[in-house]
């Protein structure tokens, strides 16, 4: 009887703690630090810090790409490409909007946040079984040469998604060995290299992310973003102005239909544009748990595996950041974020029940706003 008695409370306390949290409609409620119990003096410095000091990159973004990987052979821009606007960004505590700063509505580049975005589309494919086991084999799934080879073979979903595949080959006219060279030797010796085996060494490659990209289309047999709209943009009531574009030659057949197989990131250009608010909306899905309302829209088994250090980088999980080795000095180590080029960040903080939002900031400030905001909690 006991036992059943402590069940039925647990139930309840569960139940009401989630009746209690707040999820913005169309309009998105503003509260007050101060009505959070928040120091409003160190969230308004942490906002002039995010606000002042604007990344460096060049505000035409075509420009930035050439100058951020001029060293790259063979470098082109493939997919769509606009001119950035100034720093935005806004945190939002147990729900609501309490700090916002620039134009929050504007749709600009987000780079490798878009992995982020893909990842979860990865999650959603396991948790409806179009994909098994994190650790099948991803030729199992894609057959048509994109993993022949005795080392492509080898690899799984779990080394896509922690980048640790050092998949080999050419995808839409881009080689995996062109993409961010060392900076030692040439061509030859690049296109020579000796291949890491699949898990055991970590490295940022937009080719190897295109890849994921385009085997998780032949598993889901329909484009990337309208699995994405459909699934989670829409039901967490995200605006229509995002876009997730690939490059012009991506186009391949899906069932007798011509569709576009997207980027992970802007690096050629594409990626996800997107404005700050529907970025606020996608890091609050993350910070319940996968939930919105009373819908759970990816599972929260999900949500903590892509927060788990992978075994190649301690600081990276599934196309995610976590700050587990204590990078952001001052942070606290269970923060984890989507990050891109430029300074765009997407931050939660669940112990804090927070979200922060970042667009153009100096990457060097980023751990300082954190700080700053966390230390805004009383």
């Amino acid at each position: 009887m006991k036992i059943l008695y402590a069940l039925i409370l647990n139930f309840l306390f569960l139940s009401l703690n989630s009746f209690g949290q707040y999820y913005p409609d169309v309009e998105w409620e503003r509260k007050s630090a101060k009505s959070l119990k928040m120091d409003q003096t160190l969230l308004d410095s942490a906002v002039s810090i995010a606000s002042q000091y604007e990344n460096s990159v060049n505000k035409d973004l075509r420009i930035a790409i050439m100058e951020a990987f001029a060293r790259e052979p063979y470098l082109e821009i493939l997919g769509e490409v606009r001119e950035r606007g100034g720093p935005a960004g806004l945190v939002i505590k147990d729900g609501y909007i309490i700090a916002e700063w620039g134009d929050i509505e504007r749709v600009d580049m987000t780079f490798s946040v878009a992995k982020s975005y893909l990842s979860t589309v990865a999650g959603l494919a396991l948790d409806r079984n179009l994909i098994h086991n994190i650790n099948d084999k991803a030729s199992k799934y894609v057959w048509d040469g994109t993993f022949d080879g005795a080392h492509n073979q080898k690899i799984t979903w779990d080394h896509l998604l922690t980048q640790s595949s050092d998949w080999s080959g050419q995808q839409f006219g881009l080689y995996d060995w062109a993409d961010r060279p060392p900076r030692e030797g040439g061509i030859d010796e690049w296109r020579a290299r000796t291949l890491y085996e699949p898990g055991t060494h970590y490295k940022y490659n937009d080719v190897r992310v295109n890849v994921l990209a385009y085997s998780l289309l032949q598993v889901w047999r329909k484009s990337l973003p309208q699995v994405l709209k459909d699934e989670i943009m829409d039901p967490i009531g995200a605006s229509t102005t995002w876009r997730w574009l690939g490059y012009h030659n991506s186009y391949v057949n899906v069932d007798g239909l011509q569709v576009q197989s997207v980027s992970g990131g802007g690096h050629f250009g594409g990626g996800i544009f997107i404005n700050s608010l529907d970025h606020a909306r996608f890091g609050l899905l993350f910070l319940r748990n996968g939930k919105w309302n009373d819908q759970q829209l990816i599972s929260e088994n999900w949500v903590k595996q892509v927060q788990r250090s992978s075994e190649a980088k301690s600081d990276y999980g599934y196309l995610w950041w976590n700050n587990s080795q204590g990078g952001w000095e001052g942070v606290s180590k269970e923060v984890y974020y989507a990050a891109g080029f430029g300074g765009n960040y997407i931050i939660i903080d669940e112990a804090n029940d927070l979200v922060v939002v970042t667009r153009w900031i100096d990457n060097s400030k980023i751990d300082d706003v954190m700080r700053l905001v966390q230390m805004s909690i009383k």
